[in-house]
């Protein structure tokens, strides 16, 4: 207990939290929305927490930082104003879901926070970044085949709706190849600096 640098408190609280989000996500969305990045991250981040992994939590920073923070910006300016000027959030107001499963959706607010400390006590893995286009590359195509209707992870299109500007495996491709050079990679480089900064 003296050794752990995680809290107690945060590694049952996180657990206890999945147990509850899990199966009311599972009766609201079904199967298919825990290959949601953020969803699968929630999983991930309980065991990072238990295992107070480096890697994890690095892995899980790299993947959810940047779209989690949109998520943030977004949400925030549709309750200060009304619009959605990124968009992804919307479902936040839709008062067919229910309350509880829009609630327990917060997640994604907290989410960021939670990471940049876990890399900040943990330390910073820099393999984290490839674990996680490693995971796109198995998860997102898996995403393209099964229920395609749903757009998990926007492997049809972004924002939910199937895109016809090109070919859809050429789309692919392109999501396998410039999501990992344009997002997991600028977003390593920023936290391993942020890392750095900490130790410096």
């Amino acid at each position: 207990m003296a050794g752990m640098r995680v809290p107690l408190w945060l590694k049952i609280g996180w657990s206890v939290w999945v147990l509850v989000w899990a199966p009311l996500y599972w009766r609201q969305y079904g199967t298919q929305n825990f290959l949601y990045f953020c969803d699968l991250g929630n999983v991930l981040i309980a065991v990072g927490l238990w295992l107070e992994s480096p890697l994890i939590f690095s892995w899980q920073a790299a993947g959810l930082l940047f779209f989690q923070t949109l998520y943030t910006v977004d949400l925030a300016g549709a309750v200060l104003t009304g619009r959605h000027f990124i968009g992804g959030s919307e479902f936040m107001f839709d008062a067919g879901i229910p309350l509880p499963v829009r609630l327990l959706s917060l997640f994604h607010v907290v989410t960021p926070p939670l990471l940049l400390w876990g890399v900040w006590k943990l330390g910073y893995d820099p393999s984290g970044w490839k674990c996680q286009t490693l995971m796109t590359w198995v998860v997102v195509p898996v995403c393209y085949w099964w229920r395609p209707q749903f757009d998990v992870n926007w492997a049809r299109g972004p924002f939910f709706h199937e895109q016809h500007v090109a070919p859809g495996l050429v789309y692919l491709a392109a999501y396998l190849i410039l999501v990992p050079l344009l997002v997991y990679w600028p977003t390593h480089v920023g936290l391993r600096r942020w890392a750095e900064w900490f130790r410096g």
